[in-house]
């Protein structure tokens, strides 16, 4: 059994087109509590509790925690609460490099062992003007994204270009999960639907 500690529907729309069919519960972890040294560090930590906080509940299993951080000149930018807040991130973002960092963990419930890795991806955001900053804000869709964004949505009109994982950026590396799953003694086409 596979399960995702993730409420992303882009991470589990991901694992479902690769051919996993994960069962959904979401870890509860209280993200603004957990701290580190590093955005990357941080990303890491929090994929880890939210891995760890759904294993603690069963007995089988491999359990999939991420968590993904948009870095901007060393500093984190987490997931906006507002439309002021999406405005604000994107007057820093716009015409910048950033880095998207995804903390990946796996728990093999019934062995209690795990494997953890981080993933970046590089981000290179366009300049969209203030009226089209405001109207997309006003979709709601960056609201609870890791930097404000979506590249699958209407936020991909605003990112130039990205180098690394395309599926990181959604949430989840997909070939960073088998390399997890390999560390742990599994196939990741053993469990393909």
């Amino acid at each position: 059994m596979i399960v995702l500690a993730s409420q992303s529907p882009a991470r589990l729309a991901l694992l479902r087109s690769a051919g996993l069919d994960p069962k959904v519960i979401v870890s509860g972890v209280d993200e603004e509590t957990y701290s580190a040294y590093s955005p990357a560090a941080l990303a890491l930590e929090l994929a880890k509790a939210k891995a760890s906080a759904v294993a603690d509940g069963l007995e089988e299993g491999l359990v999939i925690g991420c968590d993904s951080i948009l870095e901007l000149d060393g500093r984190p930018y987490g997931k906006p609460a507002s439309e002021e807040e999406v405005v604000e991130r994107w007057r820093v973002l716009r015409g910048r490099t950033g880095r998207l960092v995804t903390g990946h963990c796996v728990i093999d419930v019934a062995a209690g062992r795990q494997a953890a890795e981080v993933a970046t991806t590089v981000i290179r955001f366009g300049q969209p003007s203030d009226e089209e900053v405001a109207a997309y804000a006003a979709t709601g869709e960056p609201l609870g994204l890791a930097g404000a964004f979506s590249i699958e949505g209407r936020g991909g009109w605003f990112v130039d270009s990205i180098e690394g994982d395309h599926g990181n950026v959604l949430g989840i590396s997909l070939p960073l999960i088998r390399r997890l799953f390999d560390e742990l003694g599994y196939a990741v086409t053993s469990f393909w639907r």
